[in-house]
């Protein structure tokens, strides 16, 4: 797994208020389904664990997804952009939400729920990162 994939992924559990560190793994829930998942020490991911742009990468500079960026800092890799998810809900919401774009409603709406999701679980890093 490549150095910047493990950063990210380390990112988003540092900073996910439901995460827990146990016996050199971290241990959280799914943003979607609320699934267990685990993260190794190192950022080596377990199981099904996979990294979620919940404000679509390809979404940025896009007019109709301004608001939604903005609240990530306008970068997709910003920590309150990344979270944790199972790889079928991940690959799902890029099959379907992800590909129909910010001018679907339907897609804004889910991006929504999950950014207020992801925000909600926010914890500052601290010295970690």
């Amino acid at each position: 797994m490549r150095a910047a994939l493990r950063r990210r992924l380390l990112q988003a559990v540092h900073t996910d208020a439901l995460a827990v560190f146990d016996g050199g793994v971290w241990q959280t829930r799914c943003l979607h389904c609320r699934r267990a998942l685990s993260l190794r020490e190192d950022g080596e991911a377990l199981g099904t664990t996979s990294l979620e742009h919940v404000v679509p990468s390809a979404w940025f500079g896009k007019r109709a997804a301004a608001a939604f960026t903005a609240r990530v800092g306008d970068d997709a890799d910003d920590p309150r952009n990344l979270a944790l998810a199972c790889a079928a809900c991940n690959h799902g919401k890029g099959c379907s939400h992800d590909a129909r774009g910010p001018g679907d409603e339907r897609a804004r709406e889910v991006v929504s729920a999950l950014l207020d999701a992801r925000l909600a679980r926010w914890r500052d890093a601290g010295p970690r990162d």
